[in-house]
């Protein structure tokens, strides 16, 4: 199993940019299937389906991530030549869902920005980095690591990117939004010193536990239930604004920094009817009957 194992594991680094977590997951649970079927690379059908009932007792969650795992490895078998079938249909498909990221809609986002431009108003100091720190969660959908991690070297002068290092330690290059712009030029007018973008005591930087704490009491005084913000919320409303605004899923990804589309794919719980709408607007056949 060795061999098909890591190059199949090698194909997730270098196509996917997979973490060495995930990869290190990855192989668990392969080496794990391997000795209860007596051979994974060459399992079957059969083989699959006993499998699937010695793991009738893990939980949905888990039960679905060694499915997709052996799924994903016989698809590269296959794709590779290293097989001519795919017996991966035996395996067990939990029903349980992965549920749905927390959202805040338009109103409450609005709400966070009109309490963070007011309290920056005021020209201090912290004020005006939670409004910078605001509009980057939302505007640019970074995870909060890569956030308070960023030095400031990321901040180009002309260009309007920032060089984000996620996750695995890929790169990808953020798009930031005129106002975002507007607010780390304000932030760098008053930021003092240190590498970082949001620097901290002894040349460290902001970190991911702060920006917790600002966040919340920020929700708080802006009348939203601190329980339902975070960083990572922000995030999930960024993505999820932009489906409804008709971005291309490919894109997101990208943004997202997201080695895997299936990851991205949670964010297509879009409103329905705006689905449906689109679909009559404007596909060919759509616009065919409307002439006719």
């Amino acid at each position: 199993m060795a061999g098909e194992v890591d190059s199949f594991l090698a194909m997730l680094a270098a196509e996917r940019g997979a973490a060495a977590n995930t990869i290190a997951a990855y192989r668990r649970d392969l080496e794990q299937a391997d000795s209860l079927t007596g051979g994974i690379a060459g399992a079957d059908r059969a083989a699959l389906e006993r499998l699937g009932g010695k793991w009738a007792q893990l939980a949905p969650s888990t039960l679905a991530r060694k499915s997709s795992t052996l799924r994903q490895f016989f698809a590269f078998l296959q794709d590779d030549g290293l097989r001519d079938d795919d017996p991966s249909g035996a395996l067990p498909r939990p029903a349980a869902r992965r549920p749905l990221p927390k959202i805040l809609d338009h109103a409450q986002v609005e709400a966070l920005f009109h309490r963070a431009e007011e309290d920056a108003a005021s020209g201090k100091p912290p004020a005006i980095r939670l409004l910078c720190l605001l509009e980057l969660l939302y505007g640019s959908g970074l995870r909060a690591t890569e956030l308070v991690s960023l030095p400031l070297s990321a901040v180009p002068r002309d260009a309007p990117f920032l060089t984000v290092t996620g996750k695995g330690g890929q790169q990808r290059m953020v798009p930031v939004s005129g106002r975002a712009k507007e607010a780390l030029a304000r932030w760098l007018d008053v930021r003092g010193e240190g590498r970082f973008l949001f620097p901290s005591r002894g040349d460290k930087h902001l970190t991911r536990v702060r920006l917790f704490q600002l966040l919340k009491d920020l929700a708080a005084r802006a009348g939203l239930d601190p329980a339902k913000v975070s960083p990572h919320v922000l995030r999930h409303a960024f993505a999820t604004h932009l489906l409804e605004g008709g971005a291309d899923l490919r894109v997101l990804q990208t943004l997202l920094g997201h080695a895997d589309i299936a990851t991205t794919q949670i964010y297509t719980h879009v409103d329905s009817a705006r689905l449906v709408a689109l679909v009559n607007e404007r596909h060919p056949l759509a616009r065919k009957g409307q002439r006719g």
